[in-house]
């Protein structure tokens, strides 16, 4: 029994240190991506050049697992779909109109939500506590979005933030409900960022892209930054690392758990916006923004890490293998 319990411990560490750097990763793509959109590239230019190159780079894990398709292909298009092109085009179209931080706390309505998702859906009892965590995250958007003012902020711009939190909520859902020996969390990613980069490929149409804006210069914390380089930044960390440390977080804890921690992206955009975006918040909205995310945990806290977390295991098993290890 202490083996169990020590194993547990160690995966449990594991799975939270994962969700921890899957938020900074996912943090810093908005702060990024912003100056190339202000640089004259579209938002879903952004978008289809951050999924494809993703997709690119995961080419060899979609090879190496090139029987997924066959086996789970409603989990790989409703990944694609929902994870991959439906939280990064309403999210960079949201930023495109409304402040980083500003988005992503609306965005982060996602674990409340997808408390919904497991009382009505799944039909499982949820706490007292995680109700008034609801509670919460609703009343501090109030005040994040200044409601009080007439929404001074871009109507538009908040409705594409709450469409990417519930795209969000699929993206737990669907990282929990993939697992299994016959879905690995790595095949999964790749063929998700390949069905997501066609899907955008049809709707955002890069043929018409601007592409000598990727040549030239963005404008960050008022100097000027190589747009490849952001590009880079936002392909390769904001994306690829964000999504296997995100997917394999969520495989060792739970789609409510993984959805806390992941509250931490917010503050770290918001904190990045403000510093290298000069994107000030207003002292209601700073208080909003931390009911929101107060709100969040209360409402997640009181669900238990998954008991099978030693079966878990298995899954950096299988990670070490499909990377050669």
């Amino acid at each position: 029994m202490p083996v169990h319990t020590t194993d547990s411990s160690h995966g449990k560490g594991l799975g939270l240190s994962l969700a921890v750097g899957s938020a900074l990763a996912f943090g810093g793509s908005g702060v990024a991506a912003k100056p190339l959109i202000e640089a004259g590239l579209a938002p879903l230019h952004v978008v289809w050049l951050r999924v494809a190159g993703a997709a690119l780079v995961m080419l060899p894990l979609a090879v190496r697992h090139r029987d997924l398709p066959r086996r789970r292909p409603a989990l790989l298009a409703g990944f694609g779909l929902l994870a991959v092109a439906g939280v990064q085009a309403c999210y960079f179209a949201a930023i495109s109109r409304i402040p980083v931080g500003v988005a992503l706390l609306v965005e982060y309505l996602a674990p409340a939500l997808v408390l919904g998702w497991v009382r009505f859906v799944q039909r499982r009892p949820v706490t007292r506590a995680a109700a008034l965590g609801v509670v919460l995250a609703a009343g501090g958007l109030a005040c994040v979005v200044e409601v009080w003012s007439g929404l001074r902020f871009d109507a538009l711009g908040l409705v594409l933030a709450l469409a990417a939190a519930c795209c969000q909520v699929g993206y737990f859902v669907l990282a929990d409900h993939g697992g299994g020996d016959d879905a690995h969390p790595l095949g999964v990613i790749a063929y998700g960022l390949l069905v997501g980069a066609g899907l955008l490929t049809v709707v955002a149409r890069p043929w018409e892209m601007d592409w000598s804006v990727l040549g030239g210069s963005a404008r960050l914390h008022g100097g000027a930054v190589p747009a490849a380089a952001l590009l880079a930044w936002v392909v390769l960390v904001a994306t690829v690392v964000a999504y296997i440390t995100g997917v394999l977080s969520v495989r060792r804890l739970s789609p409510q758990v993984a959805g806390v921690v992941a509250c931490l992206e917010a503050v770290v955009a918001t904190v990045l916006a403000w510093v290298l975006l000069g994107e000030h918040l207003s002292a209601p909205q700073v208080l909003g923004g931390a009911v929101v995310l107060a709100g969040a945990f209360i409402a997640q806290s009181s669900t238990p890490v998954k008991e099978s977390v030693v079966g878990q295991s298995a899954v950096g098993e299988k990670v070490a293998s499909a990377s050669g290890g």
